[in-house]
């Protein structure tokens, strides 16, 4: 009599649940911004505002900081202060466009093979300010050139995220000293 390997069966769908989970990149009905100029968006950030998680939980002062790797991705450097050690705390990792470096979708990692959504959803014409998508709806940012942003930009990002089916109440909002 043949005896077959059942406990393999489960972990190859657990396996495959993971990597078509991680592909996901994108929130039901958001739309990543294009055309995108990824040049234009290199550079420093200030994160506005942000759902918690906890890879930033306690950080005020955070920012965001992209530049070009010589491979053609982009690296990321994202700083925080954590107001509760009186730590600075910093990561660095990298991000790679989905489809095409014309669309605003990527991912991004920190750790290794594993990737999650970044994704640009809204972004004024002169990328000052930018609406950033995580892979759902438990990740938002609003980020800015500068260590604040207008209200009238800042109303438009939350009717946006609304829109899509984020619950903006959950948002921190930053101090940026």
């Amino acid at each position: 009599m043949k005896t077959r390997n059942v406990v393999g069966l489960p972990m190859l769908g657990l396996v495959t649940l993971v990597l078509l989970n991680s592909c996901k990149t994108i929130p039901k009905n958001a739309v990543a911004v294009k055309p995108f100029d990824i040049k234009k968006y290199l550079g420093k950030w200030y994160e506005i505002a942000r759902f918690d998680f906890r890879f930033e939980r306690n950080l005020n002062n955070t920012t965001a900081d992209y530049s070009l790797n010589k491979d053609g991705s982009i690296k990321v450097v994202n700083r925080g202060y954590n107001y509760k050690t009186g730590k600075w705390k910093e990561a660095t990792g990298k991000a790679k466009f989905v489809s095409s470096p014309n669309e605003a979708k990527l991912k991004v990692s920190f750790f290794g093979p594993f990737y999650s959504g970044y994704n640009v959803i809204e972004l004024d014409d002169n990328y000052t300010y930018a609406l950033i998508a995580g892979k759902n709806l438990d990740y938002l940012w609003l980020l800015s050139r500068e260590k604040t942003m207008p209200e009238n930009i800042k109303q438009r990002f939350l009717q946006k995220a609304t829109a899509l089916g984020y619950d903006v109440k959950k948002l921190i909002w930053v101090k940026q000293e």
